[in-house]
């Protein structure tokens, strides 16, 4: 099925996620401390550990620097209690903005978050109000050149749930979340790795912002995104190069 150009809008986020290494770091670590502390420190049983501890040696973050963060969640060591928040919202034009953290102190978080959306354009909705947009799952994305038949035959019998065809050529296989890390595991040992791959709120509808319009948009997204308690934001904006 076809769908909108994704190749260069997903470089440029890795690239952008690249340059911000530090950051993403600290942001993984907070990620394993909460998933070890909520289900455990065994990876193997516990499905949401093993999705931040592949990515962050997708990061290539030290073994040492990942066993930590295991232990400060498992109580093997002390560390800071962080919680899980999600925020909703919209930015410019109504489009859909999500934003999910890990904080030890709410109150600043939730407003650090409303300040972002005041000060460039958006505003905070309520609980759910956008949620419903957006579909949890795995996203794996292989470049214009990938053979279809051969991708789509191996996604498919690995577990997948849609495999789609970009207008620019480009493939983006979508597996269930936690059946993600098997699903591209079983994908590389066939010969097809992705350019991009993670867990992610992926929207249902995307709206493409172009000029001035997407340049504000940006500017949310942006300082959203740079707010230390904040973990990922997701949105159904599209920004033109």
């Amino acid at each position: 099925m076809a769908g909108h150009s994704k190749w260069a809008n997903i470089k440029h986020k890795k690239a952008a996620a690249d340059a911000k290494r530090g950051k993403i770091f600290t942001r993984l670590i907070k990620e394993i401390t909460v998933a070890a502390r909520m289900g455990g420190g065994d990876a193997g049983s516990n499905p949401r550990l093993r999705l931040a501890v592949d990515k962050a040696y997708d990061q290539n973050m030290p073994k040492d620097t990942v066993e930590r963060a295991i232990k400060r969640g498992s109580g093997e060591l002390d560390g800071v209690n962080y919680e899980e928040v999600r925020y909703e919202g919209y930015g410019i034009n109504g489009a859909a903005v999500m934003v999910e953290g890990l904080t030890d102190n709410k109150t600043r978080t939730v407003a650090d978050v409303r300040h972002a959306f005041t000060k460039y354009g958006g505003n905070m909705g309520t609980d759910g109000s956008v949620a419903f947009l957006f579909t949890h799952c795995g996203q794996l994305l292989f470049s214009p050149d990938t053979p279809e038949d051969p991708l789509m035959e191996a996604a498919l019998d690995a577990g997948a749930d849609d495999v789609i065809r970009h207008d620019d050529g480009s493939f983006e296989v979508v597996t269930p979340p936690y059946d993600f890390p098997a699903i591209r595991q079983q994908l590389e040992s066939g010969g097809f790795k992705p350019e991009f791959a993670e867990v992610t709120m992926k929207p249902q509808n995307e709206v493409e912002f172009v000029g001035e319009e997407g340049v504000r948009m940006q500017k949310l997204l942006d300082a959203l995104e740079s707010l230390d308690d904040v973990q990922a934001v997701y949105t159904t904006a599209v920004i033109a190069e």
